[in-house]
């Protein structure tokens, strides 16, 4: 069947083949590099997003609780203001007004947390038993499966790093009794020092983490497949004005000159491998004249 087409359409045919091949090649390969670029570009706004939550959780336990000391100790409920975790939450809940961050998901997921808000899933309790099986663990990133959707997480451990906070989660008995009227009795205590318990977790949907990235890979490959086509139509017309259309003269010539027309010459338009080849076609016609003619002038 490929011996009965035509050289141009055999050509555009090996041309289609090899770049369709290099084009699922690059565009599998691009894909992967832009999705890696995004989560990388997603795993760096949660990296920020989480110091400055541990700046505010900071803030907190060194300027505003010893503020609000003396009141807290006199108020009937408990004053969350005091507490560095409430703070970081509501602080993340107003950022989250901004567009660029209204998919993060800000936890400080706790196995045992003093506001059951914070309680981990099996899956963050994982985690947080994870950071505190390895203590060089500083972070662990990935994907996860809910409801809503897969999202990919980014999750640092938190420690209880000052003995003052166990001023309100060693024993009940110890403990403020403003706390145990707000949260009761049966969470948050036991804690120690230096003990992992809770997961810091940002997480955003897998959704939000591609989006840019399949825009950029359908930018790309569009713009690879438009260049192709110039190219196709492009060298398709060189190959017609400089291969084709000459070689389909030098086959009508050597027609011409079958049947007995040797006035017609073959096109000597140029000094490549087709200009050659006519210029020697020209000797045999010439060589074929001159034979022609010595056997004409035989006697008979």
């Amino acid at each position: 069947m490929l011996k009965n087409l035509k050289l141009r359409t055999k050509f555009s045919l090996v041309a289609i083949v090899v770049f369709a091949g290099g084009l699922v090649a690059s565009a599998t390969v691009l894909s992967l590099v832009l999705e890696q670029r995004a989560q990388d570009e997603v795993a760096d706004k949660a990296a920020a997003l989480l110091q400055t939550i541990n700046a505010v959780r900071n803030y907190t336990d060194v300027r505003i609780k010893p503020l609000l000391k003396d009141k807290a100790a006199t108020s009937p409920v408990f004053i969350s203001e005091t507490a560095s975790g409430f703070a970081a939450n509501e602080v993340f809940e107003g950022l989250r007004k901004n567009s660029d961050y209204r998919n993060f998901v800000y936890k400080e997921a706790a196995p045992n947390p003093t506001n059951l808000r914070d309680k981990a899933d099996d899956f963050e309790a994982a985690l947080v038993a994870r950071f505190a099986a390895d203590p060089t663990i500083k972070e662990l990133t990935g994907f996860r499966s809910q409801p809503g959707g897969d999202v990919f997480y980014i999750a640092r451990p938190l420690k209880v790093d000052s003995p003052s906070c166990l001023q309100c989660h060693s024993t009940p008995q110890v403990a403020p009794k403003n706390l145990i009227i707000t949260y009761g009795p049966d969470n948050g205590f036991g804690w120690k020092v230096g003990q992992v318990i809770a997961a810091q977790v940002i997480s955003v949907p897998v959704d939000e983490v591609y989006a840019s990235a399949q825009r950029s890979w359908v930018l790309v490959v569009g713009v690879l497949v438009g260049i192709f086509a110039v190219l196709v139509f492009l060298v398709n017309e060189l190959l017609k004005r400089t291969v084709v259309l000459r070689i389909s003269r030098m086959a009508a010539t050597a027609d011409a000159v079958s049947t007995g027309k040797t006035e017609a010459d073959f096109a000597e338009d140029a000094a490549d491998e087709i200009g050659v080849l006519a210029s020697a076609f020209n000797r045999m016609k010439s060589s074929l004249e001159i034979a022609l003619k010595l056997l004409n002038q035989q006697p008979r």
